[in-house]
């Protein structure tokens, strides 16, 4: 992860107004926020674009990317996982449909395996089903069903799951670190690692929601800027926070107990590793806890070093992890135009617009600038265009997607800032107008997978466009195509009888 987020983090967290705390009082969970919650940019705007992200007419862009030789001669938006996160989850107002199976591998495996289809089945508190239920869970997700009985199960179990957003992921964790709880125990039971600030207010906001029928459990943050008083122990039974600033309330301001911790959560842990500091500092603070202490780590991806990282937090776990299905292309018709430079490619996507009926479409560029150059000339084309890319602050991003799944803007040019985790049920057509690469300039295989599964959702067809330029992109479609083992097929975009044809297959 770029130093700029970790910089950007630190100024933001310093100049935000301190989230107020108390002890006493009859109040609710007692965290509160208070100011705007923004993402800095990392890097500052060069362009200005309206309200909804879209470039206007008459604005000065810069040229083309790509050289004759089929070399990048700017740097690919880069995706920032921490962002990416937080862009997921002010995107999400219901669970997303997961596709995939889940694999659960228990600690003991002659144990029997407990699932849940209502929450009923978790024999919980009235305050806390109540909460779940005003939060619009009307039965378990995928994820729940098989986690929930794990976590809540007595003597407590530790875990290991990997979970996407929008499974009911923090709903779960929240939920089980409100039910071990003891309300008339006014010291921190409960703790909850995030790796950057507004993710660990989004956390919180979840616990404040289930917990609203339950005023006696109390919720403090730490983050940076909201400071403690040395050596007074916090009455909040729940704590959520950033590594350093919860090591430093543990270890330098004594306001926590480590000893008295009942449950940890270490939430984004792919995200965690990649933040430096972070990682020493989580296995810091889990050192000072006690052996009986419940430990659930959750992580979106489980590349090697986060199942390193894994293992050394959480010991003899439970793991769930999602079993990938067959990557379902069926839906997807697969198709490449051979052009000569991104005239062309435009000129390719007008005669698309002239042969396919499209409700929206998504267009993936390599960089800002290409993806710049390309709305503007859309919008001179008359279509309704947003731009999407790293430019814009989470929140901003966050905004032109609900525009876009509105229907507001029927066409969304976006770079890598956008591959993953968007639903648009109305998405006909994608349209890589760069083929990804990695960083090495081989297909990125994955980021592939991401971007044309954006359309043929929820059942339907959908079509996957891809413009071919140069050798250099043409060997990129061979190795997507060796790679999943389907046949991309050559489309000619001047002969609209032929088009007619194959689209309509």
């Amino acid at each position: 992860m770029s130093e700029s987020w970790a910089v950007a983090v630190d100024v933001q967290e310093a100049t935000t107004e301190p989230i107020k705390f108390t002890n006493k009082g009859s109040g609710r969970l007692s965290g509160r926020v208070s100011g705007r919650v923004s993402v800095p940019p990392s890097v500052p705007p060069k362009l200005t674009p309206d309200i909804n992200g879209n470039i206007l007419p008459g604005e000065s862009l810069n040229p083309g990317d790509v050289n004759s030789s089929g070399s990048w001669e700017a740097e690919g938006d880069k995706i920032d996982l921490a962002e990416q996160s937080l862009f997921n989850k002010l995107i999400r107002h219901s669970l997303v449909r997961n596709r995939n199976q889940v694999e659960v591998l228990q600690r003991d495996p002659n144990s029997p395996l407990f699932s849940v289809k209502t929450f009923e089945e978790l024999r919980l508190k009235k305050e806390l089903l109540d909460g779940i239920y005003s939060m619009g869970f009307n039965r378990p997700s995928r994820i729940q069903e098989n986690a929930l009985p794990m976590m809540l199960a007595q003597p407590p179990q530790n875990l290991i799951a990997q979970s996407q957003s929008g499974t009911g992921k923090t709903a779960a964790f929240s939920l089980a670190m409100l039910s071990h709880v003891n309300p008339a125990n006014k010291w921190t039971q409960c703790l909850c690692l995030a790796p950057t600030y507004e993710l660990a207010l989004q956390i919180g906001q979840v616990i404040k929601q289930m917990g609203k029928f339950y005023p006696e459990v109390k919720l403090a943050y730490a983050v940076r800027g909201n400071r403690p008083v040395r050596g007074v122990v916090l009455e909040e039974q729940v704590v959520v926070g950033t590594p350093g600033t919860l090591m430093d309330w543990c270890i330098k301001f004594k306001v926590i107990d480590p000893k008295k911790i009942s449950v940890f959560v270490l939430d984004e842990a792919d995200v965690m590793i990649a933040t430096q500091g972070h990682q020493d500092q989580s296995i810091r603070i889990q050192r000072q806890l006690p052996k009986e202490c419940q430990m659930l780590l959750f992580s979106a991806t489980f590349e090697d070093s986060v199942w390193r990282f894994a293992e050394r937090l959480v010991p003899e776990p439970n793991i769930i992890k999602l079993r990938r299905e067959e990557e379902t292309l069926d839906t997807i018709k697969q198709f490449f135009v051979v052009c000569s430079q991104k005239e062309d490619k435009f000129n390719a996507l007008c005669s698309l617009y002239a042969c396919l009926t499209i409700a929206q479409a998504m267009i993936f560029c390599h960089t800002r600038r290409m993806a710049s150059w390309l709305a503007s000339k859309l919008n001179e084309e008359g279509h309704q265009v947003a731009l999407l890319s790293g430019e814009l602050t989470v929140e901003q991003r966050a905004s032109v997607i609900e525009r876009f799944k509105e229907g507001k803007e029927k066409v969304l040019v976006t770079t890598n800032v956008c591959s993953r985790g968007i639903d648009v049920e109305q998405v006909s057509i994608v349209v890589n107008f760069d083929l990804p690469m990695d960083l090495e300039g081989n297909a990125d295989n994955e980021t592939y997978l991401h971007r044309i599964g954006r359309t043929g959702r929820f059942g339907k067809r959908g079509f996957a466009v891809n413009m071919v330029d140069s050798e250099f992109s043409l060997d990129l479609l061979r190795q997507i195509e060796g790679h999943f083992d389907r046949k991309i097929t050559k489309l000619d975009t001047d002969n609209l009888e032929e088009m007619e044809k194959l689209l309509m297959v």
